[in-house]
């Protein structure tokens, strides 16, 4: 993906330089530190609390902070650094920090929330905390229903734990800011935002007609681009103290991403190698999921009752999935997903923000489209 050439707001470079270097540690540092506290707090009231926080800690280990580190470029993007600036020393920081961490604990709620959706017991080929105690309610002997349920059971209350930390981060994090209203708000609709795409994803689930590529794209930016790519960066700005309309064109940037993001995790749920991406490429046909692929090829005479057939007799998934390939949805969501991209990055090098900014935001872009190859 090329992209023209631009002129960048000055900034200075060893000051980002050692920005960047210590913002993951910090954020990593901080995540420890607030399970932490919630695992000591649980010890003095409930052992199986602790050592469901003791879980949750093990399952955030070792994530790569996409929204962190989104917060942190909003932040960039409008704060000018001072030479004498350090990590330590800047507030806006300190602030910008816990804000990533306050996303990155929504999206542990949300994943342990999904995967109760979805019926599923592994995540990139992991098992979840979910199969945890399903596994343990198996040795205890309960009949495999009763264990996937205590499974499932345990993944939503850690997901409410998760969500209501993350909302304290998030208020912790805008406390006595000029901007605190503004992003406590965009955080709490960003947490609306996922549950009704997620209940958007589930409705058309139950629908034998694939949803239109439209309403497809209404969910996905819900359910995905919100929290996970356009508040992260609105919220990130707003600290920097960015006018409001400087932070929505940022935002509107992040929404591009995300749906885009989207789109490629929806072609490698059904195309990919689960050997590189750790994705199931049945789950979503079978769950009969409306996808950005099934959207586009409901146009295609004669799919949507192939397609209504499969769920009734969930045979033949190979020549479903052959089925459509040939309607070219594969094609479609990828170079719609790389038109989203071109606009997202184009758009940054119209804004005046600094050009490693920019530089990180393409970078984003040249992983979404990457993935999986």
């Amino acid at each position: 993906m090329r992209l023209p050439t631009r002129t960048s707001a000055p900034t200075d470079e060893e000051t980002v330089t050692q920005i960047s270097a210590t913002f993951e540690v910090r954020v990593r540092d901080e995540l420890a530190a607030v399970i932490e506290s919630y695992r000591q707090l649980a010890s003095d009231y409930s052992p199986a609390t602790q050592t469901l926080w003791s879980r949750i800690g093990t399952s955030l280990a070792g994530g790569k902070l996409t929204r962190p580190r989104l917060v942190m470029l909003g932040y960039e993007a409008f704060n000018m650094h001072s030479p004498s600036d350090t990590a330590e020393t800047n507030p806006g920081i300190d602030r910008a920090v816990t804000l990533g961490c306050a996303f990155e604990l929504l999206h542990a709620s949300l994943l342990m929330h999904d995967d109760v959706i979805d019926r599923d017991f592994a995540r990139r080929g992991r098992p979840t905390l979910s199969a945890l105690y399903r596994d343990e309610a198996l040795t205890a002997g309960e009949s495999l229903a009763d264990a996937e349920h205590a499974g499932h059971s345990a993944a939503i209350i850690a997901g409410d734990l998760l969500l209501a930390a993350s909302i304290k981060l998030a208020m912790r994090a805008a406390e006595a800011h000029p901007q605190a209203a503004a992003i406590e708000h965009y955080f709490h609709l960003a947490i609306h935002n996922a549950g009704a795409g997620e209940l958007e994803d589930l409705l058309f689930s139950l629908d034998r007609t694939p949803a239109k590529v439209q309403e497809v794209l209404r969910m996905e930016e819900l359910k995905t681009a919100s929290y996970s790519f356009r508040v992260p960066l609105h919220t990130g700005a707003l600290l920097a103290g960015a006018e409001p309309q400087q932070a929505a064109a940022l935002a509107d940037i992040g929404s591009q991403l995300g749906v885009a993001y989207q789109l490629i995790d929806d072609v490698l749920g059904t195309f990919g190698d689960p050997a590189q991406t750790g994705k199931s490429v049945d789950s979503d046909l079978r769950e009969g999921k409306s996808t950005i692929l099934t959207a586009v090829a409901a146009a295609t005479p004669g799919f949507t009752e192939r397609f209504a057939i499969f769920r009734d007799q969930h045979v033949d998934l190979p020549a479903l999935r052959a089925a459509l390939e040939a309607t070219g949805a594969e094609t479609f969501a990828r170079q719609l997903a790389e038109e989203l991209c071109v606009g997202a990055t184009t758009a940054s090098h119209g804004l005046r923000i600094p050009e490693h900014v920019s530089a990180e935001l393409e970078s984003f872009a040249t992983l979404i489209l990457n993935r999986g190859a």
